[in-house]
């Protein structure tokens, strides 16, 4: 069974273990924020208008359990690198967004790939072949094949191997795929089959207009002296994951 929250639920502590967290990355101008608008309430904005970073939370009651879900929606421009890293660690599961007509916002793609990884793999002391990490990547502007930059073959040689990685072509103006790519990784990230994109609009949504000048000073304090070249290197008795993700919440709040 899946309802609509009450005010009175939505006040209710959430176990670490039902809050999940969605980070969508690329360049600027890819469609990011077009695709996440197209998951909270099925439109489409024609209108662009440059993202510093969007928060969103969506609150669900799954037979008797309350499970939060957070969507980042990031800057393209990544003014400040350590809010990215930010974003990469505080991430549960990612989609990685291109546009099928411009190269180089596919080449921005591999290297968020690598950096995903690689920030995962020092966190939980892996390498990075033995990381799980649930992530889609969506080329979008599907409604613009003629212009197509990116050829299907080489984003599958960028995932061959990879079993956590999925790849769609979609396009959020026309809606084709995009409710198919959402369903997909949230079943390489094992959610409840009622947070489906079929189902998750009857769900009220919460949103948490966030400027990433508003968490600067966090950044500054913490995340500042956490960072080890392009390496996260972590303090344990400073700084822990928790209290990142406890902090970076706040904040939006």
């Amino acid at each position: 069974m899946i309802k609509k929250m009450s005010p009175s639920e939505n006040e209710f502590d959430i176990p670490a273990k039902n809050c999940y967290r969605m980070v969508i990355l690329g360049s600027t101008k890819v469609g990011k924020t077009a695709i996440v608008s197209r998951f909270l309430n099925g439109r489409f904005e024609e209108q662009y208008t440059p993202t510093i970073e969007d928060f969103h939370r969506k609150l669900y009651s799954i037979k008797g359990d309350v499970y939060q879900l957070d969507i980042l929606d990031t800057s393209g421009n990544h003014p400040f690198p350590a809010m990215r890293r930010l974003s990469i660690l505080t991430g549960d599961v990612f989609i990685l967004v291109f546009s099928l007509d411009n190269r180089e916002s596919f080449h921005e793609v591999q290297r968020l790939k690598q950096q995903i990884y690689e920030t995962k793999s020092c966190l939980k002391n892996k390498t990075k072949e033995n990381v799980d990490v649930p992530l889609v990547i969506c080329g979008n502007k599907g409604d613009r094949e003629f212009y197509r930059e990116v050829q299907r073959e080489e984003i599958e040689q960028l995932i061959a191997g990879d079993e956590q990685c999925a790849y769609f072509e979609i396009s959020a103006k026309r809606n084709t795929n995009v409710d198919q790519m959402f369903q997909r990784l949230f079943t390489l990230a094992k959610l409840p089959n009622e947070m489906s994109p079929d189902l998750h609009r009857k769900v009220s949504v919460q949103y948490c207009d966030t400027s990433i000048l508003k968490l600067l000073s966090l950044i500054d304090s913490k995340v500042k002296t956490a960072c080890h070249s392009s390496i996260i290197a972590w303090n344990e008795e400073v700084l822990s994951l928790n209290t990142l993700k406890h902090d970076f919440i706040q904040a939006c709040n």
